[in-house]
């Protein structure tokens, strides 16, 4: 016993079709393609985030001035609300 013919492959898409009819096994069909592209996204997400960013680190912030005994003038002023 062998390998089933191409007859033996179209009887049983045959009796499928009859079983489930042809909306059932689009819905199916339809169903399956988009899980499928849903795990694609999925993974194609996991690994963009697991990359490391591309952007150089920040540069430190530079110290603190030591005070020179200078004094800044400024004018304080009250926050308006929008």
């Amino acid at each position: 016993m062998g390998s089933f013919s191409i007859w033996h492959w179209l009887i049983v898409l045959v009796i499928v079709l009859l079983i489930f009819g042809t909306k059932k096994l689009r819905n199916l069909g339809a169903d399956l393609g988009g899980a499928v592209k849903g795990f694609k996204d999925g993974i194609k997400d996991a690994t963009a985030e697991d990359k490391p960013a591309e952007t150089p680190p920040p540069s430190p912030t530079p110290p603190p001035q030591v005070s020179t005994g200078q004094t800044i003038e400024g004018e304080i002023r009250e926050k308006t609300r929008s």
